[in-house]
């Protein structure tokens, strides 16, 4: 495929915009390349600037879970756009999406609406830190759960150290309150725990992780992380601003059979507009500012225009729950194709898959966690991604990011992604 125009728009982005993107994966630094520039998309597929068609397996990073331009979705922001795109006042809407989000979501009292997943996982921390009076936090490594400073932590030199900037800019009196446990290691969650005994306030994980490749929680490592952190009075956090309202109504908590004292949300929740949003039972969000102590606030907080996009969407999703059943039937086809097509070509690859998230791994062992993620071929990885590009179907951009699909996509766009795999398979070895 010919990429003239985006190879001329990106030379341009690059004089006023850092690296040329406004956020940093879309610059195909892990695949190398020139970024591909969109002009349209509606239902299962992309048009770019240079009139090619692409089968879209990003879904905007999550948010649209039913394809692209959405109908409903896109009615309802036209006519709350006609009204006015804020007030900085409250309205309706909010309540009416809150309402519904509440009842969708098991273990959820209240639920407080931000304008993006980093805001989301940021506030949920302020308050677990608020509503236990402690300080540390535990995250995993290869979750993602935004830019704030907190949450930009890498491993120290073992288990029980304390984490470590992976970002200038972030400080080390902030890293020395974010402690780092290993995805599907309960003992290494346990260490933590022992070593920072009654200062620990919050685990925050994603409850599948979707930043590292799509990887799934073993059952009695979840199951002992939720034991673990009752017993020390800790509050657990799901980031499920990529599972919520996409692997189920009630999200991972759902799926998983395991109820979170802290969930957050973004994506699908917005519908593709700008959102994020916490919640949790009432005692916890009793804390939270103007009711409670934990400030946190936000001038386009809850705005007409990102309430109606996600009015409509969870609207959608709750009158119409089959389409779980449809994106995990769709997800199952799709893999299982490409794991026809890979061991036909003699491809050394694992495949981690769970309802309408997916990842393939080109690595002989499991990936259970980051440690085994990063062991990736990644020449392979860039090899695949082009050759499944030029054969007009965009991929994640980056051996670690999950695919998300859409109920857009029809069993014949599944076909076509499988035998454009079938032609360029051969170089990947």
């Amino acid at each position: 495929m010919i990429y003239k125009r985006s190879s001329a728009l990106f030379e341009e982005a690059q004089q006023f915009i850092p690296g040329g993107v406004n956020s940093p994966v879309r610059a195909f630094k892990a695949v190398g390349g020139t970024p591909i520039f969109v002009k349209e998309a509606k239902g299962a597929y992309l048009y770019d600037e240079d009139g090619n068609r692409l089968i879209d397996y990003i879904a905007s990073w999550g948010p649209l879970i039913l394809g692209h331009a959405y109908e409903p979705v896109i009615n309802a922001v036209i006519e709350k756009a006609k009204k006015g795109t804020s007030f900085g006042m409250p309205t309706e809407i909010e309540t009416q999406l809150a309402k519904l989000a509440v009842s969708m979501v098991p273990n959820i009292d209240k639920i407080r609406f931000v304008n993006s997943g980093t805001e989301a996982c940021m506030s949920a921390v302020r308050l677990a830190r608020g509503y236990t009076g402690k300080d540390k936090i535990i995250k995993f490594a290869g979750c993602y759960h935004g830019h704030s400073d907190s949450f930009l932590i890498q491993a120290g030199s073992g288990a029980v150290t304390f984490g470590s900037p992976n970002s200038p800019g972030v400080t080390q009196g902030t890293a020395k309150d974010t402690l780092l446990a290993e995805y599907n290691d309960l003992e290494s969650v346990k260490a933590l725990t022992t070593a920072n005994k009654e200062e620990i306030a919050a685990v925050i994980i994603e409850p599948i992780a979707g930043n590292m490749g799509c990887i799934i929680p073993s059952d009695s490592f979840i199951k002992g992380l939720r034991e673990l952190c009752t017993q020390e009075g800790i509050l657990l956090i799901f980031d499920e601003v990529m599972t919520g309202f996409r692997l189920g109504k009630g999200g991972a908590q759902e799926v998983l059979g395991i109820d979170a004292d802290i969930v957050t949300f973004g994506k699908v929740i917005g519908g593709g507009l700008p959102v994020g949003a916490f919640a949790a039972r009432n005692e916890i969000m009793a804390y939270l500012a103007p009711e409670g102590p934990v400030y946190q606030a936000g001038t386009l907080s809850g705005n007409p225009l990102a309430m109606s996009a996600g009015l409509a969407m969870l609207t959608e999703l709750n009158e119409h729950p089959e389409v779980f059943e449809s994106l995990a039937k769709k997800t199952e086809y799709l893999a299982k194709g490409i794991e026809k097509v890979l061991d036909k070509h003699g491809v050394v690859y694992q495949m981690n898959r769970l309802g309408s998230m997916m990842s393939v791994h080109f690595t002989d062992e499991p990936v259970v966690d980051f440690k085994s993620s990063v062991k990736g071929n990644n020449d392979f990885f860039k090899k695949y991604f082009h050759g499944m590009l030029n054969h007009g179907v965009y991929l994640p951009p980056s051996a670690f990011e999950s695919y998300f699909l859409n109920d857009a996509l029809s069993y014949e766009d599944l076909d076509a992604t499988i035998l454009a795999l079938d032609k360029i398979a051969p170089t990947l070895k």
